[in-house]
């Protein structure tokens, strides 16, 4: 099926069904995804994690863990979320930037798996008792990435034990009696193979330190190509550089690794999609822009203006032809000057024309590529529009609805009133 998943017919009763916006996965591509990582070139075997902090609705989780894939959880939280959507505590595998006492003591005594992100991770896992899986997530001194918000290596980098502790760490891990199983990297969301080879090699140099150590993760961030000029991943490539780092590790050291990836755009980003209709159409004349004004915006879907990301948008053209079409500026329904849909690329506050199919007041328009970081990452709630709706849609173009619209009563249930 092509990303472009979502025709007028289907876009009508997808509406129908529940109104606009609407949040719509395409399962078939889902699945795709996760067979192309399953495959994966590896040396000793691989494991697929589903980083689900990129869309963490239920369903969409069953759908991954139906697939063999597990859990990469980014807080407590999500470990909790997982294992209600029907993972065991050892598919959960749990890194992340903020650890309590409180929430992560219930989750060692279930024996998840756990990668210290700090010395100061290090002390408290010992200290609640954990003799589950254990490993140690390092910043090995490289980043990757399309804008610096989605590189998470190097020096401008919080995430990870920076690379040059490994003495204060080896020390650590040792008087604390912990055996480090997992040596983990996440270096970002860029395209370019030659910089994952490189972390691979800086992440096995530390790897080779610890004789414990079975399982090298890789964490993920394959970079996927929403729009025509954008570069993706090649998947295969950059596991047959992995491997071939893999296999001279086995050669120095003797020592079998079972490689680790936890992607989630891969799997995501181009299996969901937007559906909104065009709320409005103005002007500011002819030094100025054509406006298009969906009924989405930054409260579903966050990214370009967060990072200047880059959507296609589609117009469905109903009774209309292909042939009028308008250049553009697409922004959201806020009430705010950020909430812009067609930003520059990689610049959020700069506005960029579109050519699209003449939009017209209530005219459906589908957003691509809004599988991943969207419903997980809105600003929802924002001028008290409510958390939209999500349906997926099977092999034989059944609608399910897996999540229903908010109401205001659902938006106020937490709030109190003055006494």
């Amino acid at each position: 099926m092509d990303s472009q998943f979502i025709d007028q017919p289907l876009a009508e009763r997808i509406a129908k069904l529940c109104g606009t916006p609407v949040y719509v996965y395409d399962r078939a591509t889902i699945e795709r995804q996760a067979d192309i990582l399953l495959s994966m070139p590896n040396a000793f075997g691989i494991s697929v994690g589903y980083a689900m902090k990129a869309c963490s609705t239920r369903a969409i989780l069953e759908v991954i863990r139906n697939k063999g894939i597990t859990i990469d959880a980014s807080s407590t939280w999500e470990a909790e979320r997982a294992l209600r959507a029907g993972f065991k505590p050892g598919e959960i595998s749990l890194s992340a930037q903020e650890l309590t006492e409180e929430g992560l003591r219930p989750l060692a005594k279930l024996g998840i798996k756990i990668n210290a992100c700090s010395l100061s991770q290090i002390e408290l896992i010992a200290k609640v008792g954990f003799n589950g899986e254990f490993g140690l997530r390092w910043n090995p001194g490289i980043g990757s990435g399309g804008t610096k918000k989605t590189n998470v290596g190097g020096p401008a980098s919080s995430f990870g034990i920076w690379h040059e502790k490994l003495p204060a760490v080896q020390a650590l891990v040792s008087r604390l009696g912990l055996k480090v199983q997992r040596i983990h990297s996440h270096i970002g969301s860029g395209a370019d193979v030659r910089v994952w080879e490189k972390a691979a090699e800086l992440t096995l140099r530390i790897a080779a330190v610890f004789p414990t150590v079975t399982h090298f993760n890789l964490g993920g961030g394959f970079k996927v190509a929403r729009v025509p000029g954008e570069k993706g991943t090649d998947v295969h490539a950059a596991g047959t550089s992995i491997r071939d780092s893999i296999l001279r590790f086995h050669s120095e050291t003797g020592r079998r690794l079972h490689l680790e990836i936890e992607p989630g755009t891969f799997l995501l980003a181009n299996s969901g999609a937007v559906l909104s209709r065009v709320a409005d159409v103005v002007d500011t004349g002819k030094e100025g822009h054509v406006f298009v004004k969906l009924d989405t915006g930054m409260t579903d879907i966050l990214r370009p203006s967060l990072y200047g990301s880059q959507h296609p948008i589609v117009v469905l053209s109903g009774s209309q032809t292909a042939s009028e079409q308008v250049s553009c500026v697409v922004v959201g329904h806020c009430c705010e000057s950020g909430d812009l849909l067609t930003p520059a690329p990689g610049i959020n506050d700069e506005l960029s024309e579109r050519t699209l199919v003449r939009p017209e007041i209530g005219s459906l328009a589908v957003i691509y590529g809004a599988g991943a970081y969207c419903s997980a990452m809105s600003s929802k709630n924002y001028n008290s529009f409510p958390e939209s709706p999500e349906v997926l849609i099977d092999s034989n173009r059944d609608i399910q609805t897996i999540r229903s619209r908010q109401t205001l009563d659902q938006m106020l249930q937490n709030e109190h009133p003055l006494v």
